[in-house]
């Protein structure tokens, strides 16, 4: 069984911005340069440097790949990643993840739940004073 991920996000009106500047200025801005316009927590992150693993994401995405299977959750969204295939592990599977511009900023792991939705049912008999008296048939 194939599930689809699909992400709801409110339709914008013109051009993609990131902080005033369109997806195209974005792209050719370098890793730094694009840290000054993220906030605090995704600055520092990257300021501290990435990881190997983060590198070996980067590498991948700078050979061309289109999907990338990865367990990093803590990967930032960055301008090069928009219009791929993302396959995040959620703990048990891959959800699939396609890239839109409005994901920039964001962690990996924000698109992928750890946690399943919770939808209850009705009561079953017994479950109330009142069910005992309900006509099973």
């Amino acid at each position: 069984m194939a599930k689809k991920s699909i992400t709801k996000l409110p339709k914008r009106k013109g051009e993609f911005t990131y902080r005033g500047k369109t997806l195209q200025d974005l792209k050719r801005l370098s890793l730094e340069e694009f840290a000054e316009l993220l906030p605090a927590r995704q600055r520092r992150t990257i300021n501290r440097g990435l990881g190997d693993e983060h590198k070996k994401i980067l590498n991948k995405i700078n050979d061309g790949d289109t999907t990338i299977k990865t367990h990093l959750r803590d990967m930032i969204i960055l301008p090069g990643m928009v219009g791929l295939n993302l396959e995040i592990h959620n703990g048990k599977s891959f959800e699939k993840v396609e890239v839109i511009p409005e994901m920039l900023g964001h962690y990996f792991g924000e698109y992928s739940f750890t946690r399943k939705r919770v939808s209850h049912g009705s009561a079953g008999v017994g479950a109330t004073k009142s069910s005992k008296f309900v006509p099973l048939k």
